[in-house]
């Protein structure tokens, strides 16, 4: 992430937000939990389903995990929007090379053309080609309040967020809370197992229930916290 801050493609605000999710990580136990495990197969389920897939990319994904994202979208067959809420037209030609460099084509972002209804800030820009037009939109560390904008939009959403209690985890049709980096090779994985397997895929979706699913976060985490008191 320091890296990723020095070579321009973290804003600052992004480290802090890191920082933030690191916490949430430490009392999850720094693991992948079988609710994430559970949550990203629902999540392959929705984007094997969806026909008009998009992958939104920020900072601190750039930094982090490029590669992961570049083979999702692959295998996944969706296309890569770079949204920034911080943002400037250097952030994202340096973000749209990093992902270049790491196999990515044709990635969307640059040149905005709409903007998601009820969003004045920046964070609301996008490509009408990317999530503007999906059916279903990847938002790995995102804000709240695109979360709900798509929602409001009618959009599918997977979301990656540490904290199961953050408007953008309560706002995803889809939640996995995990670290991002753990995240994105599960969800590879589970997109190579489902894809021929239309059966199993609906069953993952059809036995996910979000908010079933990140209350049982929260009793793993609180479970975590009473062992330490311990």
């Amino acid at each position: 992430m320091v890296e990723g801050f020095r070579a321009g493609l973290v804003a600052p605000q992004g480290l802090i937000a890191h920082g933030r999710g690191e916490m949430f990580d430490y009392i999850l136990g720094e693991k992948t939990t079988k609710d994430a495990r559970a949550a990203s197969r629902a999540a392959a389920a929705l984007l094997l389903r969806a026909k008009r897939p998009v992958i939104s990319v920020n900072g601190n994904i750039a930094a982090l995990c490029p590669k992961d994202v570049v083979a999702l979208s692959k295998i996944a067959r969706t296309r890569i929007e770079v949204c920034l809420f911080h943002r400037s037209d250097e952030r994202v030609s340096k973000i749209q090379k990093v992902l270049e460099e790491n196999g990515a084509e044709d990635v969307l972002g640059f040149l905005p053309e709409e903007r998601l209804p009820g969003i004045d800030h920046m964070r609301g820009l996008c490509c009408k080609e990317g999530i503007f037009s999906a059916d279903v939109a990847l938002i790995p560390l995102e804000d709240g309040d695109r979360a709900e904008a798509l929602a409001r939009m009618g959009k599918a959403t997977i979301a990656i967020d540490l904290n199961p209690l953050s408007r953008t985890s309560r706002s995803a049709t889809v939640s996995i809370v995990d670290e991002v980096t753990r995240a994105l090779p599960e969800l590879i994985k589970n997109v190579e197992d489902l894809e021929d397997d239309p059966k199993a895929a609906s069953a993952a979706l059809s036995k996910y229930d979000r908010d079933a699913n990140l209350q049982a976060v929260m009793a793993s985490m609180g479970s975590n916290l009473g062992k330490l008191r311990r």
